[in-house]
């Protein structure tokens, strides 16, 4: 039996080492015992690993060094044997990752996707509160987060570069990262008594928040559903809302009669008949593509004021690492039902491949769903979105990228930057720069293809077209180096 001990619950680099060992080796699953250091383990386990012949080859899907990485930082202590079972699994099976049948990728990716959420509750609801400091002490800011999976590692160099100038400590039960200005470190787990209950600063915060509260608009139920209530006891607003909502009324009759004592207006009752409500109910989460398809259609499957013969979905892996986002349908594309079958996909298509990427590995959509025209004889005339379109859909395309999760989102043209970043941007500024999305994945900018055919000058479309396929083959390098 091969005991296999890792640095930490983390240790993506250490695992992905010890199971090349392994699968080269030829042990089997069932011969691997996995733990973490200072965790204790297998007392009797072998922890050398076998040597690899010099000629030994090991491949894997890329899409799977990805899925390893999230994994790794689930809390389940199986998950080091369920990757390698899954790797020995590769190895026969070249498009099991592909198998959404199978029990294994379906553990798996219930895993990642948990990994995922755990992350971005953490970078959304992560607290700063200022410390007392001696007077030669810099200013130091901590906050204190529960996690449920082992996500602090992963998360901290986020959190490095968004308050790069301030010096922080994120406590923990399980590990505590803090950043000097210069570098990284970890010590062991805190309690909560160890973080600040509060600072001037968030006292001021909470009265600007009182003041400001509408409880006409508060949704309880769309509250909790993105900020389950077990994290509200780290944030300083959280608890006003209760109080907030529960005397509401009272503050209302209250204004209302010092406004009638003036205009002897008549009294008002103190209970007043339900309002009927001015916004629909929320949709249920989109948590798979089947709930996506069925919220489209009931959203958007007769309406037709962005024109348009039918809804164009996009298409393509549903675990792609990379996704590119058009700006709408056109004629040809609104026809066949497809994204990028006309000709500006035909050029997208060329300088994918002369950027070394294969479409059929890219995930392509669009921000807008329909296709919006002006009828001139019997020709359709493309018709540029405006902010409602882009926002009517906009939902659709959150939920896209929310279920293929990838590692690069790629915005073709202005309409479709707006709706990933989800203001307007100048695609002269935003070009060829990565940028931080809200879900802490990586976004890039560039011109949409049918800005190439547009072009009058062939000397100026020529030269448009190579820094076009050079900005593929950058983001295409991108994507392989955060799969790595």
């Amino acid at each position: 039996m091969k005991a296999v001990t890792l640095a930490h619950h983390e240790d993506v680099s250490g695992w992905r080492a010890a199971a090349r060992a392994l699968a080269l080796g030829g042990v089997p699953a069932d011969q691997v015992t996995w733990q973490v250091e200072g965790e204790g383990g297998d007392l009797f386990g072998d922890e050398s690993l076998p040597d690899a012949q010099p000629d030994a080859r090991l491949s894997v899907p890329k899409p799977f060094l990805s899925l390893a990485s999230s994994v790794i930082c689930h809390s389940d202590p199986e998950r080091f044997a369920l990757l390698y079972s899954m790797l020995l699994h590769l190895q026969d099976h070249r498009h099991a990752l592909e198998d959404r049948a199978d029990p294994l990728m379906k553990r798996l990716e219930v895993m990642r996707k948990a990994v995922g959420r755990d992350i971005h509750k953490m970078r959304a609801f992560v607290r700063f509160r200022e410390v007392e400091a001696a007077e030669d002490v810099p200013e130091r800011f901590v906050a204190w987060f529960e996690p449920e999976h082992h996500v602090v590692r992963t998360n901290a160099p986020f959190f490095q570069r968004r308050f790069a100038s301030m010096a922080w400590s994120i406590l923990t039960p399980e590990l505590c990262a803090h950043w000097d200005g210069e570098a990284l470190a970890f010590t062991e787990g805190a309690t909560k008594a160890d973080a600040p209950d509060g600072d001037p600063v968030e006292e001021t915060w909470k009265t600007y928040y009182a003041s400001i509260f509408n409880p006409a608009r508060v949704k309880v139920k769309a509250m909790t559903a993105e900020m389950p209530k077990k994290y509200w006891k780290n944030m300083p607003e959280t608890a006003l809302v209760p109080e907030l909502i529960s005397s509401a009324r009272a503050r209302e009759i209250e204004m209302i009669e010092r406004s009638r004592a003036n205009l002897d207006m008549p009294e008002v009752p103190a209970t007043m008949p339900a309002q009927p409500k001015s916004q629909p109910e929320l949709a249920p989460p989109i948590d798979s593509w089947e709930s996506l398809a069925a919220e489209a259609q009931r959203r958007h499957g007769d309406d037709r004021s962005n024109s348009g013969t039918q809804l164009v979905f996009g298409e393509g892996p549903r675990d792609a690492a990379l996704m590119l986002i058009g700006e709408q349908p056109g004629d040809q594309e609104d026809r066949a039902g497809r994204p990028f079958v006309g000709p500006a996909g035909q050029l997208l298509d060329e300088a994918l491949g002369e950027a070394g990427i294969d479409r059929s590995d890219t995930y392509l959509t669009n921000a807008v769903k329909r296709f919006k025209y002006e009828q001139r004889g019997k020709r359709r005339i493309h018709s540029k979105p405006n902010a409602g379109d882009i926002e009517h859909y906009r939902w659709w395309l959150e939920a896209e990228r929310k279920l293929v999760d990838p590692a690069v989102t790629v915005a073709l043209g202005a309409t479709a930057a707006r709706a990933m970043i989800g203001k307007v941007v100048t695609i002269s500024k935003t070009r060829g720069e990565a940028i931080e999305l809200a879900d802490g994945s990586e976004g890039w900018v560039t011109v949409h293809p049918s800005y190439l055919l547009r072009l009058p000058d062939p000397v100026k479309a020529a030269e448009e077209r190579a820094r076009f396929i050079e900005e593929l083959a950058m983001i295409r390098g991108r994507v392989e180096a955060l799969a790595a």
